[in-house]
């Protein structure tokens, strides 16, 4: 199956799962060629996954693992910056939380021109006091939104 430029993209593409941070991309965020920096759009995605996990653990939570990520088009300066996180599954100690941010120009019109940036699977681990895997509750709170069906 061959993919085609509009998949990459993800044109006609919708996001999925709960909005859980929005952001302006600013110029001290940029690269050397004027973008905006591929790792401040990670960390963005991170914080985002970081707050679900934290609020599906109900304690802290630290990142362990983080799958492929593509960069699909560059953001620019005052872009908007949405990142979507769904929950995919929850361990006994640890969580999988797929996050995807999308952008936009606010200039634009609302849902017309938004685009997909990147998308990856993030691994939390809920720990305890000292830093230690802790047990994620039986009934983790996971917004309806969040779910991977």
């Amino acid at each position: 199956m061959e993919t085609s430029l509009k998949d990459v993209v993800g044109e006609g593409r919708q996001p999925g799962g709960l909005l859980i941070l929005r952001m302006v991309a600013m110029p001290r965020d940029c690269n050397s060629n004027g973008d905006i920096f591929g790792g401040w759009i990670l960390s963005q995605m991170d914080i985002g996954g970081g707050l679900l996990a934290k609020e599906v653990a109900r304690s802290r939570t630290v990142t362990v693992t983080i799958n492929k990520m593509t960069f699909m088009r560059p953001v620019k300066v005052g872009d908007t910056i949405c990142v979507y996180a769904k929950v995919i599954n929850v361990g006994n100690t640890s969580m999988e939380i797929r996050l995807e941010v999308w952008a936009k120009d606010l200039t634009e019109e609302f849902e017309r021109q938004r685009h997909i940036v990147t998308e990856g699977v993030f691994k939390y681990v809920s720990i305890d006091a000292e830093g230690r895997p802790r047990p994620i509750p039986e009934n983790p709170r996971l917004p309806p939104e969040g779910l991977a069906v």
